[in-house]
């Protein structure tokens, strides 16, 4: 079976980076809970909103994102078993691509670069599976597609879910 795992909301937990970034220069308290149904950029004032979409364009932010629970774990039980690969949209934040190899370097060194897709649109992956948090790139997959669940995602019905990566174990092991 082929694979393909999207990197941010997914492995990487970007949506709690914002947060975090946001909560700390602006001295605020937003829970994740505010942003559900929401991308973050739609929880804060207006005019935040701006700053808020320039954190993925910063220096440092990839590289300094947290692994999502048991996502190692199940991964590398996932990539002895089938071929799975990393895709994520990286051209949209050009700078991103040395960070998201490096991190993947350091928490999935078991993922070969060989196996790592940092492209533009994900409608050109033909596979078995794709996980991603995001519809527009679900909707275009041919296999099967499992939505991960992200504060902005938690109102689409349309996909399978996996809540946690104990839920994608379940259905992939």
């Amino acid at each position: 079976m082929v694979i393909f795992v999207d990197m941010d909301e997914v492995i990487a937990d970007a949506y709690t980076a914002h947060l975090e970034i946001y909560n700390q220069e602006f001295n605020a308290q937003v829970k994740i809970e505010d942003c559900f149904g929401k991308e973050f950029w739609q929880t804060v004032p207006e005019i935040h909103q701006e700053s808020i979409k320039g954190h993925t364009r910063r220096d440092g932010f990839f590289a300094g994102l947290k692994v999502m629970p048991d996502s190692q774990e199940v991964l590398e039980e996932l990539s002895k078993k089938h071929e799975v690969y990393i895709a994520s949209a990286a051209m949209e934040f050009p700078q991103s691509l040395r960070e998201k190899s490096d991190w993947l370097d350091a928490h999935f060194p078991f993922i070969p670069w060989q196996n790592r897709i940092l492209c533009g649109n994900k409608h050109i992956l033909k596979g078995d599976v794709l996980i991603d948090d995001r519809s527009k790139n679900l909707d275009f997959f041919d296999g099967r597609s499992i939505m991960f669940t992200s504060p902005h995602n938690t109102n689409v019905t349309s996909f399978e879910r996996a809540d946690t990566w104990k839920d994608i174990a379940e259905k992939l092991l």
